[in-house]
């Protein structure tokens, strides 16, 4: 496998996982109630959020 081709793998591993991330979060979102628990959603809903975004910003520059 091209270098190439090993990067976009895992990047597509990583970007799958993200993903997973980001449903896990948001439902745990749906269940929490009260400010500090959904501040606290929030917050990592968005860092992984931005995170999924680089990555899939890397990969597209790579296809």
């Amino acid at each position: 496998m091209s270098d190439t081709s090993s990067t976009l793998a895992e990047l597509d591993e990583r970007i799958a996982i993200l993903e997973d991330n980001l449903r896990d979060l948001v439902e745990q979102a749906a269940a929490y109630s009260g400010g500090n628990d959904e501040e606290r959603s929030s917050e990592r809903i968005a860092e992984q959020q931005q995170e999924l975004d680089a990555l899939k910003k890397q990969r597209d520059a790579l296809l």
